[in-house]
């Protein structure tokens, strides 16, 4: 049962869930313009190729690269997050992030550049994933181990609002220029301006990052404790089948935003002919259901467990594959719209206890490294292969099979709750071991 004064633990910890929450929503929106962009004007602007389909798929295989990067970016910022401290390497990976999202508004394209143009694009791309592997496991460990006992999932699913938010300003700010420039302008110039604004979001979040202090379980266990030499070689040597599992875990959550978002987008402007800004305020419309999910989860997550909130998130993805091409399909709006929001409060589901699940999995030495690792494998699947293989259908004519991706990714994900137990505190109480 909590205290009937059940804001105190908010209010006394503000400025460290304000710093996750802005330094999170920051990276995902990095992440999420280049999914954007991506899905309306990169094919055609650095991939040349014989249909607009190829060039799309080309496209989402660029921003599948980063994915690729993550578990490295995991490793690296994952070592010094065990070693020096969570909020060091947070602001290193949002300053990665960050350098390589604005490079990309300064590139050229394939008619100015040739192939040099997508190599740069490739690169920055790669930036972009390297510095999120370190960003989200890091976050969630500043908010899960600040957190007082009994409101690891709030806390959590606080910070991961840093999600919907980035996404949200994403797919608002290329409405905005959507409505305000005709289609020449845009594809000269206009996809530059999400990139470029990027900088001053990624000022303020370092300004707020470097303002929070050192989380008290990581203090308490360099004191009593050497730091570990080598965090990567003890996850895989002594936490793989939890790692297994974590990385299983996080599988539904990627697959169910690439494929509600990016993918979405794709097929709706491309294959159905709905115009594009009308797919962006449906897909602002099911942020909304997004938010509420991730809330109504974290809550949950304090009450009965994160594991099983995940699992529930994880069986409700299986549902939805049997219905999201239907959705999306229908001819209605509203049914596309229905879809779009239902998927969306699935995702919240399997994203807001995500942290809190993930946290407990590892101990507090390792953690850093063990969270972040985990999270960007599953990422692989999910979020690389599981969109790549959905456009792969729409270009060989098969895409009202794509359901079946989400079906998979639930299944996988059931299967990571089912083996991922949690064997750690986020907290390290007097006298356990770290």
């Amino acid at each position: 049962m909590h205290s009937p004064q059940s804001s105190t633990p908010l209010r006394a910890k503000r400025r460290i869930l304000a710093a996750a929450l802005m330094g999170t929503a920051v990276e995902f929106y990095d992440f999420f313009i280049y999914g954007t962009a991506a899905a309306l004007v990169f094919g055609p602007l650095f991939f040349p190729a014989q249909s607009a389909a190829a060039q799309t798929l080309l496209a989402f295989a660029s921003f599948g690269l980063a994915f690729f990067a993550r578990p490295i970016g995991a490793i690296a910022f994952g070592h010094f997050g065990d070693r020096i401290g969570r909020k060091s390497t947070l602001v290193a990976s949002l300053l990665t992030m960050g350098l390589s999202t604005f490079a990309i508004a300064m590139l050229p394209t394939y008619a100015v550049a040739g192939w040099l143009a997508p190599a740069l694009l490739c690169l920055m791309r790669f930036g972009q994933g390297f510095g999120l592997g370190g960003e989200w496991g890091g976050a969630a460990l500043l908010t899960a181990e600040h957190a007082p006992p009994g409101w690891e999932g709030r806390f959590v699913s606080i910070m991961q609002l840093g999600s919907p938010i980035g996404f949200f300003a994403a797919n608002g700010v290329f409405l905005l220029l959507g409505l305000s420039l005709d289609e020449s302008q845009f594809m000269a110039w206009g996809w530059r301006i999400p990139f470029i604004g990027s900088a001053v979001l990624v000022g303020l979040g370092l300004w707020m990052r470097l303002k929070i202090e050192e989380t008290p379980q990581f203090r308490d266990a360099v004191r009593h404790h050497e730091p570990v030499r080598l965090p990567f070689v003890e996850i895989v040597s002594r936490h793989r089948s939890q790692l297994a599992a974590g990385a299983a875990g996080v599988v539904a959550t990627f697959a169910v935003f690439y494929l509600a978002t990016s993918f979405a987008l794709a097929l709706a402007v491309d294959a159905l002919g709905i115009p594009r800004e009308t797919m962006l305020i449906l897909q602002l419309v099911a942020n909304c259901f997004y938010v509420a999910g991730i809330l109504i989860a974290g809550r949950l997550a304090d009450r009965i467990g994160s594991r099983l909130v995940l699992a529930g998130g994880a069986a409700a993805t299986v549902a939805l594959g049997f219905v999201f091409e239907a959705g999306l399909r229908s001819g209605s709006l509203l049914l596309a719209g229905i879809t779009l929001s239902l998927a969306m409060l699935i995702l919240g589901f399997n994203n807001g206890p995500l942290g809190s699940w993930l946290a407990g999995l590892f101990p507090v030495r390792s953690r850093y490294t063990g969270v972040s690792l985990a999270f960007n494998l599953g990422g692989i699947l999910g979020g690389a292969v599981v969109p790549f293989l959905a456009q792969l259908m729409v270009v060989r004519g098969a895409s009202h099979t794509t359901g079946v991706l989400l079906l998979i990714a639930g299944l996988a994900t059931l299967g990571g709750t089912l083996f991922g137990r949690a064997k750690f505190s986020p907290h390290l109480e007097q006298g356990q071991t770290a």
